[in-house]
């Protein structure tokens, strides 16, 4: 779930500037990398490509059947060992880091559906896994954009 949440917040917007953390190809190697990525370029143009889906999925704009090209051709195999069985993802390599998110997204959805989504500050970019027990989580931080939101409808109140 963390790389999912990683992957949709590598665009975010920095004092109204967007930072895209997979458009450099060196900071985009870094960032697979740590991920659990090779780092080729054709990874880097793959997720890049999976991000703006997801995004797109997660904020209602497009369907999930959006996410079907990316698993094209995409076995999963079951696998026997000590600990019992378990199914291995089968897929190019330079694929497997995209396969993993989305499939990471479709456990999300499963398993807490509705709780990925994306900040309700207008001028943020950034998504959220509300994990909080009503399922009222609305701002990616809120120390920044809750604290903001509040300021300013506390402002307009006062005004």
């Amino acid at each position: 779930m963390d790389t999912l949440l990683d992957l949709l917040n590598s665009r975010p917007l920095v004092n109204g500037e967007e930072q895209d953390a997979l458009r450099d190809p060196a900071q985009g190697r870094r960032w697979a990398r740590e991920h659990g990525g090779e780092g080729s370029l054709a990874e880097l143009a793959l997720l890049r490509e999976t991000r703006d889906i997801l995004r797109d999925v997660v904020r209602g704009e497009c369907p999930p059947t959006a996410l079907s090209p990316l698993l094209e051709g995409v076995h999963q195999v079951p696998e026997i060992t000590s600990g019992g069985l378990g199914w291995m993802v089968r897929t190019p390599p330079h694929a497997r880091l995209a396969v993993e998110v989305v499939l990471a997204w479709a456990a999300t959805e499963k398993q807490l559906p509705g709780r990925l989504r994306p900040c309700a500050n207008e001028e943020c970019r950034l998504f959220l896994i509300d994990r909080s027990r009503a399922n009222r989580a609305r701002w990616c931080s809120m120390a920044v954009c809750g604290n903001r939101e509040k300021a300013r409808r506390h402002y307009e109140r006062t005004r």
